[in-house]
């Protein structure tokens, strides 16, 4: 019997002790991760979350994040977004924020700001992405541009979706 609670009583421990360290981990996939800039600034607004491990590769264009906590883990996704990263989660309850301000409504011109643009490949992304939606004649995004206009007429919402779906975003300009 002693032995038996003794076995019991480890068996506790060990699993708390599991439980206690097991960590959360996300995966973003489809995230535009050019060059070695985008790589370094997608690891860097990932930090800003306390306690989040960030994994960046670059060749699979994926960012792991793994937290011990799913709060932590959205916020560094929310610190990606907010930094003009975007992907597709594999886990459903993290969520990216989504075409702030943009609506289906047609619009002639439309501002955008917080799109990552560090490298003359990240603006050729931005803009074969802005140039596929219908209606969009042209745009001004250019290497470190805090905020640029598209052009035509075209669905703001279709301009957002369209950048995601090339793992960038941003947000309408105020």
């Amino acid at each position: 019997p002693t032995m038996n609670r003794l076995r019991l009583a480890f068996t506790v421990a060990a699993f708390t002790f599991a439980v206690a360290v097991s960590a959360d981990e996300v995966k973003l996939s489809n995230v535009h991760l050019c060059c070695n800039a985008c790589v370094k600034g997608a690891e860097k607004a990932a930090a800003k979350a306390a306690g989040a491990t960030v994994t960046v590769d670059k060749d699979a264009g994926t960012v792991a994040i793994s937290a011990s906590n799913k709060a932590a883990i959205q916020q560094a996704v929310d610190a990606l977004v907010a930094a003009g990263y975007y992907g597709k989660s594999s886990d459903a309850s993290v969520k990216l924020a989504a075409n702030a301000g943009a609506t289906d409504a047609k619009v002639s011109s439309l501002k955008l700001e917080g799109v990552h643009l560090c490298c003359a490949k990240c603006v050729t992304a931005v803009q074969k992405a802005v140039s596929s939606v219908a209606g969009v004649k042209g745009n001004t995004a250019e290497k470190n541009a805090k905020v640029f206009e598209v052009t035509g007429d075209f669905s703001a919402k279709a301009v957002l979706d369209a950048l995601h779906n090339a793992g960038l975003t941003g947000n309408v300009a105020k």
